[in-house]
């Protein structure tokens, strides 16, 4: 059984960059079967050489449809996608399904220091250009909203659509106060605690849900799967330590640039919100405010979404496509 990339990568030396007029991808690591199940069958998986970094794809439908780019965050990976990938199934929609570097079967730099928002701007930049990937409608969730607009400041004719979940679009207002989770992963001793030894926070996501029955058994277990053993958790905690404590942060001028990227977007779009959300549900109508042409479609799910109303959501890709040209 090959195993996930799980360290600093050297991993891409010029002449293994991709073709991207022929890019198949390098093989993925092989998955136990009880997570193989859990997929939509036919998914593809591989895996594409970025910046040093390994990323890990999953994928349905044609590979030459209308590619649907659909981006997680913290501490979750592609599979998050699945069921909505599921609904979509027939559509002739591509549906690309990364995990981010740290998560999921992408390579995981040892450093949680190795994260920072423009890093993973440029990975995922990378790797929409690996696969020349073109009117892309994203699918944006958590991290993966900041991450997933980030990716494409440069790369703005590439994009044709947004479909946006519970996220954030751009930095904290002055004299916010951050969680006391996300405190606590700046303090050495405490953080370590937290994250490597009782792997906050992929051992308690069930909390985050409107229906704690959506992630349990088998799902649950595969969201820790990729992130089993200590020397794999600093994705979760550099991803943590992303999150601005102080409007000195590193974070604060990336996402001011992903503010400023949606308050000049013009094309289509459309807003998905999981009200029983105790991260993220709050921001519901400053979502409405930065994104005020998107229809709303409110729901009563909680942060990971995709596991409680993938159909609602499926329905918002399908729009925003048939309005996207």
């Amino acid at each position: 059984m090959r195993s996930p990339p799980d360290a600093d990568y050297d991993c891409c030396p010029a002449e293994r960059e991709p073709d991207v007029s022929s890019f198949e991808g390098l093989p993925a690591p092989d998955l136990p079967a009880w997570l193989e199940t859990l997929l939509v069958p036919g998914t593809r998986r591989y895996l594409v050489p970025v910046d040093g970094q390994l990323l890990h794809v999953m994928e349905t439908g044609p590979k030459d449809g209308r590619p649907v780019l659909c981006l997680h965050g913290n501490p979750t990976w592609g599979f998050l996608w699945r069921k909505v990938a599921a609904e979509l199934e027939g559509s002739g929609l591509r549906v690309v399904m990364p995990d981010l570097v740290g998560l999921g079967l992408s390579s995981k730099p040892r450093d949680p220091d190795a994260h920072t928002l423009r890093a993973h701007f440029a990975w995922l930049r990378g790797l929409v250009r690996a696969l020349d990937l073109r009117g892309v409608v994203l699918a944006l969730q958590d991290w993966g909203g900041a991450v997933g607009t980030g990716a494409f400041l440069d790369d703005r004719d590439r994009l044709a659509g947004l479909v946006v979940l519970n996220t954030v679009l751009g930095p904290p207002k002055p004299g916010f106060r951050p969680t006391l989770f996300h405190r606590s992963a700046h303090v050495a001793g405490v953080s370590d605690l937290l994250f490597r030894t009782l792997g906050f926070p992929q051992n308690v996501i069930t909390f985050a849900q409107g229906d704690r029955r959506s992630i349990s058994g088998p799902v649950a277990r595969a969201y820790r799967w990729p992130l089993r053993g200590k020397t794999r958790n600093a994705g979760p905690l550099g991803l943590t330590r992303m999150v601005p404590d102080t409007m000195a942060h590193p974070s604060v001028p990336a996402l001011r640039d992903v503010a400023d990227f949606i308050a000049g977007w013009d094309g289509p779009s459309a807003i998905v919100w999981g009200r029983r959300d105790p991260i993220l549900g709050r921001l519901e109508k400053r979502t409405m405010r930065v994104l005020p042409q998107a229809p709303l479609t409110p729901t009563e799910a909680g942060h990971f979404l995709q596991e409680e109303v993938p159909a609602e959501i499926a329905s918002a890709v399908r729009d925003v496509v048939s309005r996207s040209g």
